[in-house]
């Protein structure tokens, strides 16, 4: 009986013991993606590893054990973002005044996605199946979500029903083409005449 006290001591002390570990290597890794995002957002992906590294707090060190290669950087910073976008969709459900609210910031969320993501095309250019590997990754996360928005703004009546996922992704995606490189292009406020339009006429 002793012997399996002791055991069981060991495991129930032991679990917990590794929970907050893994739970502390993740909130170090999202300070780290948010960090190297926000450097990309005003320096571009060619910003050097020590601003992000200051920015994060952490040594250089600590990013190229996580992230040896620049690209495998930009890749995480990007998922790390569709992850985010994604879920900001239930959580602006759930706190705005309505779901066409929901629906207008969530899209604002998203143009500052595409917006911001800067360089990712060239760093994959030569990796299609890595680029197309990305991009399913996007959609799968992001169209439901879309969905889910419109379905509740439309199940509302607040706008037409008849607007598909994919379709308002594209519509707005291709608004914010050029936006990188003319600072007067305001993808943002032409993104807003869209989703009014949304509204029944």
């Amino acid at each position: 009986m002793a012997s399996g006290e002791g055991s069981g001591v060991v495991k129930e002390c032991g679990s917990p013991a590794a929970r907050p570990r893994r739970a502390d290597a993740r909130r170090n890794q999202e300070t780290l993606l948010d960090a190297a995002a926000a450097v990309f957002v005003t320096s571009g992906v060619d910003a050097p590893v020590r601003d992000i590294a200051a920015k994060a707090g952490v040594g250089m060190g600590t990013i190229y054990r996580h992230f040896p290669t620049r690209a495998e950087l930009i890749i995480a910073v990007y998922r790390h973002q569709v992850q985010a976008c994604a879920e900001a969709g239930p959580a602006l459900l759930a706190s705005s005044a309505t779901p066409y609210a929901a629906l207008r910031e969530w899209v604002n969320l998203f143009v500052d996605f595409l917006v911001t993501k800067h360089g990712l095309a060239g760093v994959l250019r030569s990796d299609e199946a890595g680029f197309g590997t990305l991009h399913s990754y996007f959609l799968d996360r992001l169209l439901p979500v879309c969905a889910q928005l419109l379905g509740a703004a439309a199940g509302a009546g607040e706008i037409r029903g008849d607007v598909k996922a994919l379709e308002l992704l594209h519509a707005v995606g291709n608004l914010c083409i050029g936006a990188e490189k003319d600072p007067d292009y305001d993808a943002r406020r032409l993104v807003g005449f869209l989703i009014a339009g949304l509204g029944k006429s």
